[in-house]
């Protein structure tokens, strides 16, 4: 089954994973076997109905103060990952306080879970009985001037002239409108640029081009550029050793474990998450989904899991690389004694136009850059942008030299695995996942956003939705991308 649809199996037809699970005798299954060590595995603690209804309240506030969507259609159609639907009908319905702009949700056993909006830090859940967060919000500001001064990409000012002969500007047109039929895929935002110029777009009803919409995993791709700034400033080299502080015991196997292998998601911490091949559905809730719900510590719970595997070895998409990703950006930048929850902004934002995402944390101050950032699909476009750029923008190199290549270069522990559909914090093209050439790349979340990059053709693909029609909307981004291959010829690149 298509990768992204699998997001949707997960999610709201958690039944019938067990179908889905990959046979004892799957050869990826055997091989990960046979290199396992013998470690325990301790599942996260608490209840799964009050983890779950965690989720439901950050998604609930990040939805109605942040996106800007009407409580009722958030509670029906948003954010089923860590809340998938089912769960939903098991408590309360969604209270929404918007003097005190939180949302609360009361569950069969009494517990009631809350969700509060923090500002520039986004929503954040609350521990069970807390009522303020273990860390002072920061305001923060953008050095840019109003983007309706500055001309496309570091602004919003599109230039409105006609569009290269090259293109088939009538094929551009039915791509989009494609993107949006039927209405059950619910299509939220979709943005195109062709050689850095944006050439199309168009939003739902509610939607416009500064709404900042759920990414959910696209974030990791996000984290991969944070992090890449630090390597290129000389923080961090790519290929050191990941200095984690609770890895720096003496023969600690976990110190071996690389920073490049924490972006090619192969870093071998032993944790359940649902997409791996023989996850079982009915086994204790996944620390992949704890490190969103847990309101804990999660760069501390991420960094104590034992390993499963020895480093590089074996491929597994599980959050706790992101976050360790996210742990070594705050480890980076606060050694610097530079403000970490402002570090986003100045570091890349400002330097890419960027101007709606926002970064949410866990309790404790720590992004979870793992999913938890909402942005709009122009500012999406950007990010793609300098990737197709190779890491630079307007003349200034921001990630290192080779950057671009090496996240979009399928990882070793995935090829060992026969698996050529990830790189680094990136999903590459190698299945065909999507009907454009092999070359491309793509940051992906759950629900089906994506951010395509082409570099045969020059092209950045922004398609953002909402949850609850991602299978429909899969399914229509496909036709839609048909059709712009034969909008769009390949050429050189830039």
């Amino acid at each position: 089954m298509k990768r992204l649809l699998l997001f949707v199996a997960i999610s709201m037809l958690a039944g019938q994973m067990a179908s889905m699970q990959a046979p004892a005798s799957d050869p990826l299954i055997a091989r990960a076997k046979s290199l396992e060590l013998n470690t325990p595995y301790v599942p996260p603690p608490g209840d799964p109905l009050e983890h779950h209804t965690a989720g439901f309240a950050k998604i609930m506030c990040s939805a109605v103060f942040i996106t800007g969507l009407d409580p009722e259609f958030a509670r029906q159609n948003v954010g089923y990952f860590t809340s998938p639907y089912a769960e939903r009908a098991k408590v309360g319905k969604p209270i929404v306080d918007r003097v005190n702009k939180e949302v609360r949700i009361s569950l069969p056993n009494g517990t009631t879970r809350v969700a509060k909006y923090l500002g520039s830090q986004g929503c954040v859940t609350l521990p069970v009985g807390q009522t303020t967060v273990k860390f002072t919000p920061v305001q923060v500001t953008s050095s840019l001037p109003d983007a309706s001064t500055q001309p496309w990409p570091m602004g919003n000012r599109l230039s409105g002239g006609p569009l290269s002969s090259e293109i088939n500007a009538e094929r551009v047109r039915q791509a989009v409108d494609a993107a949006f039929e039927p209405a059950e895929g619910m299509t939220a935002a979709v943005v195109v640029t062709w050689r850095g110029r944006l050439i199309a777009e168009r939003y739902a009803e509610g939607i416009t081009s500064q709404t900042p919409l759920e990414s959910w995993s696209m974030a990791k791709s996000l984290s991969a550029t944070l992090l890449g700034a630090l390597i290129r400033q000389g923080v961090y080299d790519l290929w050191q050793r990941a200095p984690i502080p609770e890895w720096q015991a003496p023969n600690d196997p976990r110190g071996a474990i690389r920073i490049a292998d924490i972006l090619r998601m192969s870093s071998g911490l032993r944790i359940r998450a649902p997409q791996d091949p023989d996850f079982d559905p009915s086994g204790p809730y996944p620390d992949h989904l704890y490190l969103y719900t847990g309101t804990v510590n999660s760069f501390h719970y991420a960094a104590t899991r034992p390993l499963q595997w020895p480093p590089n070895t074996v491929g597994r998409y599980r959050n706790t690389d992101p976050v360790l990703a996210n742990y070594l950006i705050r480890l980076g930048v606060e050694k610097r004694k530079e403000d970490y929850l402002s570090f986003p902004q100045r570091a890349l934002f400002d330097r890419l136009g960027i101007r709606t995402m926002v970064m949410e944390t866990d309790p404790f101050g720590n992004f979870l850059g793992q999913g938890y950032v909402l942005g709009s699909g122009r500012d999406w476009a950007r990010l793609g942008n300098l990737y197709l750029q190779d890491g630079v923008w307007n003349g200034e190199r921001i990630l290192p030299e080779g950057y671009a290549k090496f996240v979009s270069t399928l990882a070793p522990a995935w090829e060992a695995d026969k698996r050529p559909i990830y790189g680094a914090f990136f999903w590459i093209n190698g299945t065909a996942e999507f009907p454009v050439p092999r070359d491309a790349y793509y940051m992906s979340g759950a629900g089906g956003q994506t951010t395509l990059i082409i570099p045969s053709h020059q092209l950045v693909v922004v398609r953002m939705g909402h949850f609850k029609g991602s299978s429909a909307g899969g399914a229509s981004f496909r036709k839609a991308l048909a059709l712009l291959m034969e909008a769009v010829p390949p050429g050189s690149k830039i």
